[in-house]
């Protein structure tokens, strides 16, 4: 398929949803206007809202829009609220339905089920006012990570070396929304799945001198490294693609989205979380990986809106979800 074979008149009037009230706000604005302007230069009847929360449902309404581009990163736009919306207003939308986003989102929550599904994650910890931290400590041992569970962008995110350091970051994290968890530190290499449909990307290795890949590294820093080719063999590289779409289709995941990884020196890979609306920017990941594969910024969103032209979200039952499904 090429970008001349989509029929981009199709899609009629379409709502690139960008803003949101999430701290990761900043992030999708920059997003938002990439997809944005890449639909334009498509031929795509493409709009921008700017999604704040106590107006966008009457200019969803007043709008006519017949399908809707979800750019929204972290709460409000990335957990199933903005879709939940759109599905009463029975507009067709991009990406993962309500469950799936609402799981994914929740970093907590999808640890606990990636453990019920059998999908490797690091051991992790609830860190709340009463945790005993020596426990944690004793438990995951050290260096962990500490991370606020409905966050996105690495924020509030911090590597605890010692043991005096675990209070601060849990206080750090705390000021976000949700609940906070410490995470095993899995030492090793850092990779990345984009997914497109049910087809997984070519794999990416990230590279940072910082601590972790934090937000400074994500959006920031020019010295951030991104290898595709990943450098593992193509047995390696095609075990992970598998783990990492088992993990997609697991929480119901669909359209679109990103699963994160880190594989020990040993080899032995984990699975970190699940993006449902990954980032669009001049740094982002998914598009690098569209263009190792051949397919170009514009040929990227194009697709993935295509997908809403036959896409029905829903519900996924946790029996399919069990299954991969």
């Amino acid at each position: 398929m090429s970008l001349e074979d989509i029929n981009v008149k199709a899609f009629g009037k379409v709502a690139v949803l960008m803003g949101g009230w999430s701290a990761e706000r900043p992030v999708s604005l920059q997003s938002g206007q990439a997809v944005l302007d890449g639909l334009k230069r498509c031929g795509v009847d493409a709009w921008g809202v700017d999604v704040q929360k106590a107006t966008v449902l009457d200019t969803l309404r007043r709008g006519s829009f017949d399908r809707a581009f979800i750019i929204l990163h972290g709460p409000g736009g990335e957990d199933g609220v903005i879709q939940g919306a759109l599905d009463i207003l029975n507009i067709p939308y991009t990406g993962s339905g309500v469950l799936a986003s609402a799981l994914a989102m929740d970093k907590l929550r999808c640890k606990q089920f990636f453990e019920g599904a059998g999908i490797p994650t690091p051991a992790y910890r609830l860190l709340e006012e009463d945790t005993d931290m020596e426990f944690v400590q004793a438990s995951l041992g050290l260096p962990l990570m500490v991370k606020p569970a409905l966050e996105g962008s690495s924020l509030g995110m911090s590597k605890v070396e010692t043991g005096d350091e675990l209070v601060p970051a849990w206080r750090q994290a705390s000021q976000y929304q949700g609940k906070v968890i410490a995470e095993r530190w899995i030492e090793g290499r850092e990779y990345t799945v984009a997914m497109l449909g049910r087809q997984a990307l070519p794999v990416i290795r990230l590279e940072t001198s910082n601590a972790f890949y934090d937000y400074e590294a994500k959006y920031q820093s020019d010295e951030t490294r991104y290898h595709c080719p990943c450098g593992l063999s193509a047995d390696e590289e095609a075990r992970l693609q598998r783990l990492a779409l088992s993990a997609f289709n697991a929480v119901g995941a669909q359209g679109w989205g990103r699963v994160d990884l880190m594989c020990e020196e040993d080899g032995t890979p984990w699975v970190i979380e699940i993006n449902t609306v990954p980032g669009m920017t001049s740094h982002s990941l998914v598009p690098m990986a569209a263009k190792a594969a051949g397919i170009s910024f514009d040929e990227l969103i194009c697709r993935i809106l295509e997908q809403t032209l036959n896409l029905e979200h829903a519900p996924v039952s946790m029996g399919e979800m069990n299954n991969g499904g």
